[in-house]
């Protein structure tokens, strides 16, 4: 059932999941190859800007993975993988820079920061929970089970639109302060804003993504009434 012809539904968000992966990893694969003139390191420009900005309580710690970097909002608390926290790449100060725009969204109450963080339990429990009645309702030819599969899987889509303003803002705000504060010059705002804008495609891709499962759902529950 599930690899039916409304798989094809899928399809198209799966290419662009696919390039957007290879276009992120490449881009950053060749701007960590070039050095930023300052020579900081990303666990340096993330501690100067979270100073900037007044955030001298927050920690920048280091993580295992590939461009598994993040801002920790419940626990405050930067982590950088060992790429970015140590490279002096053009690469590396991008990521920690935008990273670190999310800290500072979650210091002004940014609203849709604010928002996404406050539905994360439930879409942490609907993304599961969606599939698991979805599928049981299908099989038992329960509508109200695969309705609320539905509904529960609209939360997934939902979260996924909110978080590209989030992490556009965050990038916005990184070239800004990197520019202001000189961290990085002209040619190398060009790279950081091109390693950012590949990030972002990640984003667009799982929010394409989630709407494409969510319309394929929606298609497959039409075709169990028929």
């Amino acid at each position: 059932m599930f690899f039916d012809s409304s798989f094809i539904i899928l399809v198209p968000a799966l290419v662009i999941s696919f390039f957007a992966q290879l276009k992120i990893n490449s881009t950053f694969d060749k701007y960590s190859k070039i050095n930023s003139i300052n020579g900081y390191t990303g666990s340096q420009v993330a501690r100067m800007l979270l100073d900037y900005n007044g955030l001298y309580d927050i920690p920048v710690e280091i993580i295992s993975g590939k461009l598994s970097d993040h801002y920790d909002p419940a626990n405050k608390v930067m982590r950088l993988s060992e790429d970015v926290f140590y490279g002096t790449s053009v690469a590396s100060i991008g990521v920690a820079a935008h990273e670190t725009g999310h800290a500072i969204q979650h210091k002004e109450n940014y609203a849709p920061l604010t928002l996404r963080n406050t539905i994360v339990p439930v879409v942490n429990l609907s993304s599961n929970l969606s599939w698991i009645l979805f599928i049981i309702g299908i099989f038992l030819g329960w509508a109200g089970l695969i309705r609320i599969g539905i509904i529960l899987f609209t939360a997934v889509v939902i979260f996924q639109l909110i978080t590209l303003p989030v992490e556009f803002n965050a990038s916005k705000r990184a070239l800004n302060i990197l520019k202001s504060k000189s961290i990085l010059y002209e040619d190398e705002i060009a790279g950081a804003r091109s390693v950012l804008s590949a990030a972002a495609m990640t984003y667009v891709a799982a929010a394409l993504m989630a709407i494409s499962q969510l319309l394929r759902l929606i298609l497959i529950s039409n075709r169990s009434r028929d």
